[in-house]
């Protein structure tokens, strides 16, 4: 079992726990001033298994059903956890998120490889694409919704990106806050949603947690 990590500072102060790895999200989190903690899966954790795309499975359905399905997961694993070691585990709200890129009803999810990220790059060259982003709070959501405009790319240039590595990981293998930006003429919606966190339904999500903003 992991340790428990980045224990707030102010006991008083309201705080949660951040179920995801997402170094985007932390900076997100960060330029809010919400004190979190990670509350990470175990290595043994199959967490790949809950973005899986069922058939016929729209977008927006599939990012709001991935995200409260990680989110239940990481409520069982704080409880495993504070039942384990009540004192390095203390019970507190966990938000959870999910982002997903949708053209033409297709979700691109992560690239499996470099091949995988050049052809979602080139699918999203020249054209306008959906960002979506849940966000799960003590059970709570939203949903985040952004149009993205790209010029069109070379295949130079979608090559290079892909080469570099910043695809993998990524959904739509992009990300807004990289070399991406220099593609995108205009968004309509969220940058921080885009980013992978949006701020205006998060901060909606804490309020009532007793976060002020």
């Amino acid at each position: 079992m992991p340790a428990a990590t980045d224990a707030p500072t102010d006991p008083t102060a309201p705080w949660i726990y951040l179920a995801s790895q997402s170094p985007r999200r932390r900076q997100l989190l960060d330029q809010l001033d919400v004190a979190h903690r990670l509350l990470l899966p175990d290595d043994t954790d199959a967490a790949e298994l809950l973005e899986v795309v069922w058939p016929n499975e729209a977008p927006d359905d599939y990012v709001r059903r991935v995200t409260q399905a990680k989110w239940q997961d990481a409520a069982a694993r704080l409880a495993a956890r504070h039942q384990a070691d009540p004192a390095a585990w203390p019970i507190a709200p966990i938000l959870c998120a999910d982002t997903t890129v949708a053209l033409d009803g297709d979700i691109l999810g992560k690239p499996r490889d470099a091949a995988d990220a050049v052809h979602m790059l080139r699918r999203l060259s020249g054209r306008v694409h959906r960002v979506l982003t849940a966000v799960v709070v003590d059970g709570q959501a939203r949903l985040s919704i952004s149009g993205v405009h790209w010029r069109s790319l070379s295949d130079a240039e979608i090559q290079r990106y892909a080469d570099s590595g910043e695809p993998m990981g990524k959904a739509g293998a992009y990300a807004i806050q990289s070399r991406a930006g220099a593609w995108t003429s205009r968004i309509e919606g969220s940058y921080s949603g885009i980013m992978g966190l949006p701020l205006f339904d998060t901060a909606e999500l804490l309020k009532p947690l007793g976060f002020h903003f």
